[in-house]
This record gives C-alpha cells, sequence and structure tokens, in this order.
C-alpha cells in the first residue's frame, strides 16, 4: 500500500472509532399508566387526555394521528434509504482484491529458483525480477481497490449515521404512541368509572319530558366509549 493510500486508510479510523463509541439508547418497554407516572410525563398524559372530546367523534378517529404520521415519514425513509442503495461494489472490490493476490504464482514467483532451461532459451526474466515486476503490478491494483474500498466505507459510515438518527426518531415514536396510550387508557379509566356512571344517575332521575333525551346521551357516550376504546387497542 503506497503512503497516499495508507494516509486516506488511517484518517479513516477517527470517524470508524467514533462511531463504534456511539451508545444508541435502549427503547422503553415499559407502559407507564397515569397512576403511577409523575412530573413531566404526568402532564403529558393529561395533555393528551385533553384531545379527546366524547362529544366530537372527529377528536376519537384522530385521536394519536400524528404519531402514526411520524412513524410512517420514518418508515418511507428508511425503505427509501434501502431501495436507493447498491450493496455489491464493496463486496465487489474485495473479491477484486482476491483475484489479484491470487495472481501470483508462488512456484514461479520463487526467487531462489534457477530458471529452467526454457526459460533460459526464450530470454524470460530472472525470477527476482519478475517477483519485482509482478509485485509492483498487483501493488498497484491492490491500491486502487483500496481507494474503492474507502470510499464504500466512507459511503456507510453516512449511512449508519443516517440509521442512527432513524433509529432515535423510531425511539421518540413509541415513547410518543406510549404516552397517547396511556392517555386514552386514562380517559377509558375517568369514563367507565365517573362519567358514564354520573349521566346514568342523570337518566334515572331525569323528569320524563328530559329522560329520551338523556337516555340517547347515554347510549351516544357508550358508544364513543367503545371508539375510543378500539382506538386505543
Amino acid at each position: 500500500m503506497d503512503n497516499k493510500t495508507f494516509e486516506k486508510a488511517s484518517a479513516e479510523l477517527g470517524p470508524v472509532e467514533e462511531l463504534n463509541a456511539v451508545v444508541l439508547k435502549e427503547p422503553s418497554t415499559a407502559l407507564v399508566p397515569l397512576s403511577e407516572a409523575k412530573g413531566k410525563q404526568a402532564t403529558a398524559i393529561k395533555k393528551r387526555m385533553g384531545e379527546i372530546d366524547m362529544e366530537n367523534s372527529q377528536s376519537i378517529i384522530e385521536f394519536g394521528s400524528g404519531a402514526q404520521a411520524e412513524l410512517q415519514v420514518i418508515s418511507q425513509e428508511m425503505l427509501s434509504g434501502v431501495r436507493n442503495k447498491d450493496v455489491g461494489p464493496a463486496g465487489d472490490s474485495l473479491r477484486d482484491i482476491v483475484t489479484a493476490i491470487r495472481g501470483f504464482s508462488v512456484p514461479e514467483l520463487d526467487m531462489r529458483r534457477k530458471r529452467s532451461f526454457w526459460e533460459k532459451l526464450l530470454g524470460r526474466a530472472a525470477p527476482a525480477a519478475k517477483f519485482a515486476a509482478r509485485y509492483e503490478t498487483v501493488q498497484g491494483q491492490i491500491d486502487k481497490i483500496t481507494d474503492n474500498l474507502l470510499m464504500h466505507e466512507h459511503t456507510l459510515l453516512k449511512d449508519v449515521k443516517s440509521l442512527d438518527v432513524l433509529y432515535e426518531k423510531t425511539l421518540d415514536f413509541y415513547d410518543e404512541l406510549a404516552l397517547y396510550i396511556a392517555a386514552g387508557e386514562a380517559k377509558l379509566e375517568e369514563l367507565d368509572d365517573k362519567t358514564i356512571p354520573k349521566k346514568e344517575v342523570e337518566v334515572e332521575k331525569a323528569p320524563e319530558d328530559k329522560g329520551v333525551i338523556k337516555a340517547q346521551e347515554l347510549r351516544d357516550l357508550r358508544t364513543a366509549r367503545d371508539d375510543l376504546e378500539r382506538r386505543v387497542h
């Protein structure tokens, strides 16, 4: 390997070591309900609960849609990256190196071997001279292939960094989704324990002229509640 190629290879060690030192955060597997959430997490869950209007079916349909839209963007970026990449060149370059090295014929290039009668007759170069010439040719081939590999390595380093960013975004999405699930479950619990029982009492106590309306409100509330449960789960 010539000095120029060696310097290029050495320069790439820094980014590689830097990338290897990156520690990606672990995904959270636990879903924290509102009853156990604290501080900012509890505030975030309550904020998302506030997005639900039980009298507006559209708010239930769109509940958590922002997080889902973000996931679609992330997925599209990852698919686009995979489709646009050609993983073959690096492998081809490695095979070229092997082919170049295999071009050496050890018996023929043995510098201690004496030329045969036919080699002397045909005026072929001495093994030492032949080895030097062949070595320079192969070294040039390997240096060229190494340059190509360094170029592929640089591209791969950029790709890995991009994938790290996408990984972080994906974890953020799951964290956001967990907040919406916790908010939805907290809202369902509130409906089952407070809102619906309260509405049932109103129906029972409603005067005759308002009983039909209150009963319809209760049915609508239960329907909206079931819609929300399907949305969350």
